[in-house]
């Protein structure tokens, strides 16, 4: 436990005070401090109104060209756990300070543990700062305090938030691990986020027509949209994105309940806002597979890591 914590103090401090940190920290900042300040000047119309979730809007309104609040959210936070996580092993390898590390009373468990979990709190706090700074412009410009259940709301998005930012990091300390060359890491890491981000789109729409070619019934169509959504829920992005839109927009259903409603009685989206709680019930096995998903990356990275044969250089 005390390499464990020694580790972890001294990753996190090499977080806080590096530059990449504060050039991630601040494109984060500044792109939600404009998505707000442009979703603010959308939403004040409906400040007066019958809306009971305003400041929930603060979140997923987007203005004109800029996208939301939750769209930079689901953009850069994979790059903030890549930029943590690619050069975590193999730049200890390559600068032979890793088997001086391992020399001392310090396990291997306690290295690959103490730097996830520097990763892990690095980007808690830098969730929880950019979120709180957000919140106050929020709540400056449209004069609204937000609930006790949007608080809630927010507060889950927050965890969910940081359960996505730690897949990344994950996958950031696999790649770390399995690839000698910093840039090669660095690399592998950006084209699976590209992959996921831009591709897994087309990909699923080319499986889905071809085992379930959309006809010109309802039924066919359907089901193309079925097997297209079942394909891209392999994506992280996009189990990310659906629970998140759910969660802050009570209104909102999964692409899931959709489907189900049309094939029923014949109705759409209903305009009922859900409860928290039934929004916590849809949205929970989209963050239960991310955290299956972290738990996979980590698991491969710490049987590897533990593995493997480190000599001094």
């Amino acid at each position: 436990m005390t390499g464990l914590i020694t580790v972890f103090k001294k990753e996190l401090a090499d977080d806080f005070t590096s530059w990449r940190f504060i050039i991630l920290f601040t494109m984060v900042l500044l792109a939600g401090v404009l998505a707000t300040y442009v979703a603010a000047g959308s939403i004040r119309g409906e400040v007066s109104g019958t809306s009971r979730f305003v400041f929930l809007a603060l979140f997923t309104t987007s203005g004109g060209a800029l996208p939301s609040f939750l769209s930079f959210i689901i953009l850069f936070i994979p790059i903030v756990g890549i930029a943590l996580g690619f050069d975590a092993i193999n730049s200890e390898k390559n600068n032979g300070t890793l088997s001086r590390l391992l020399s001392q009373p310090i396990y291997r468990d306690a290295v690959i543990n103490g730097k996830f979990l520097a990763g892990v709190v690095t980007i808690a706090v830098m969730l929880t700062s950019i979120v709180l700074l957000v919140t106050g412009l929020g709540l400056r410009m449209i004069g609204v305090p937000p609930t006790s259940e949007e608080a809630v709301r927010l507060f889950f998005f927050l965890i969910a938030a940081i359960i996505y930012g730690a897949f990344w990091l994950g996958l950031g300390i696999l790649f770390s691990i399995f690839v000698r060359r910093v840039a090669t890491s660095a690399m592998a890491s950006i084209a699976i986020w590209i992959f996921f981000a831009f591709f897994m789109t087309m990909i699923a729409g080319l499986i889905a027509n071809g085992l379930a070619p959309a006809g010109e019934t309802l039924d066919t169509q359907i089901r193309n949209i079925e097997v297209q959504l079942m394909v891209m829920r392999v994506s992280p992005i996009m189990l990310f994105q659906e629970a998140m839109a759910v969660l802050l927009v009570p209104g909102m259903r999964t692409m899931g309940q959709i489907l189900q409603l049309q094939t029923g009685a014949g109705a759409f989206m209903l305009p009922t806002p859900l409860s928290l709680g039934q929004s916590l019930l849809n949205v929970w096995p989209h963050l239960v597979s991310i955290i299956v998903l972290t738990v996979i990356c980590f698991a491969i990275s710490y049987i590897k890591f533990m593995r493997e044969e480190i000599r001094a250089t």
